[in-house]
């Protein structure tokens, strides 16, 4: 069985997890990881395998069946996207949600040109969140659908603080607030406010004489991120934030409470969640799964860009249909 060559953008912690994923993939071999950083100081945990300038991924395009892109939202991917989508299947994990649409299409221009399938916004939220409110809301059409986060690091949310002026270190924290869940589970269908729903905890660690003033202004009016949230900022050491932030542990939970009979008399909630020791490994199975279906996709002449939605599940799995018909269905 030929197996499916990855390549990964990026080797921070999303991109190691990648590649320790593709260990627990028979189907799919590491075919090289691509930086921006200076290769040779690059030490990957597979054998045999080697790191590369971003720039040299031009030559390579025989080489690689699907490119894992695991760089940030804010920025790098808005630019990284559509230039690998130009030559390469792609998967990505795009999270801010509010501009999908813009970056959907921007790929599937690419992609449609280029003859390749780019699965777009493929994480868990979006991602895995996105099909259970999908399923459920079509399920309970007459009912009220909500999705809480947390408590754990947003890698998103900790690179955009990353990326404010001053800023050496951060972590964020999303946090749910417990008794808007319960109101759910006993059967209320509240209208919530973003600020009903979460609150945002930061630890940062500034640069030594940074204004931290500005800092924590720039976070907590930040669009899309944290303007719309009760957000507390941390100013921390890094010896701190070393022993006490270390982790990337995360979850949340996709809620639908529904009505269904002659007059609305019976109640229904459904509830999914998630609970991870490793937000960057997590998410990064969940973009090899997609690569899989990227690349049968492709096979069978598709093209363009496509999000959870268009895909079905058994394009995920390395079981046949049949196995799929005989152990799980």
């Amino acid at each position: 069985m030929s197996k499916i060559r990855i390549g990964i953008v990026g080797y921070g912690n999303l991109g190691k997890g990648a590649e320790l994923g593709i260990r627990q993939n028979e189907d799919m071999v590491l075919a090289g990881v691509f930086t921006r950083r200076d290769p040779s100081k690059i030490k990957l945990m597979t054998e045999g395998a080697k790191a590369y300038r971003i720039e040299d991924a031009k030559n390579m395009t025989d080489q690689i069946d699907v490119m894992i892109l695991c760089s940030g939202s804010m920025s790098d991917l808005p630019e990284q996207g559509p230039f690998f989508a130009a030559s390469f299947n792609t998967v990505d994990g795009f999270d801010t949600h509010a501009k999908i649409p813009q970056y959907y299409d921007a790929m599937d221009k690419e992609a449609k040109a280029a003859g390749k399938v780019c699965v777009i916004s493929s994480g868990w939220d979006p991602g895995m969140f996105s099909l259970n409110r999908l399923y459920a809301e079509a399920i309970l059409p007459q009912g009220h659908n909500y999705t809480f986060w947390g408590k754990g690091v947003s890698q998103g949310h900790s690179d955009a603080i990353r990326r404010v002026e001053g800023v050496v270190n951060a972590k964020q924290y999303t946090i749910p607030i417990e008794s808007a869940l319960e109101r759910i589970r006993q059967g209320e269908t509240p209208e919530f406010t973003t600020r009903e729903k979460h609150r945002r905890e930061c630890y940062v660690v500034a640069a030594e004489g940074a204004d931290k003033s500005k800092i924590e202004h720039e976070i907590k009016t930040m669009p899309n991120y944290f303007a719309d949230y009760d957000t507390e900022v941390h100013f921390i050491t890094q010896e701190e934030f070393d022993k006490n932030h270390g982790g990337l542990a995360h979850g949340g939970f996709v809620l639908q409470s529904g009505k269904t009979g002659l007059n609305n008399e019976n109640n229904h909630l459904i509830e999914y969640r998630i609970k991870l020791d490793s937000n960057a490994d997590f998410t990064a199975n969940v973009l090899l799964a997609y690569a899989r279906a990227a690349y049968r996709m492709n096979k069978e002449g598709c093209s363009g860009a496509k999000t959870v939605f268009d895909i079905a599940p058994a394009y995920l799995s390395m079981k046949s249909g049949e196995q799929l018909r005989k152990e799980m269905l």
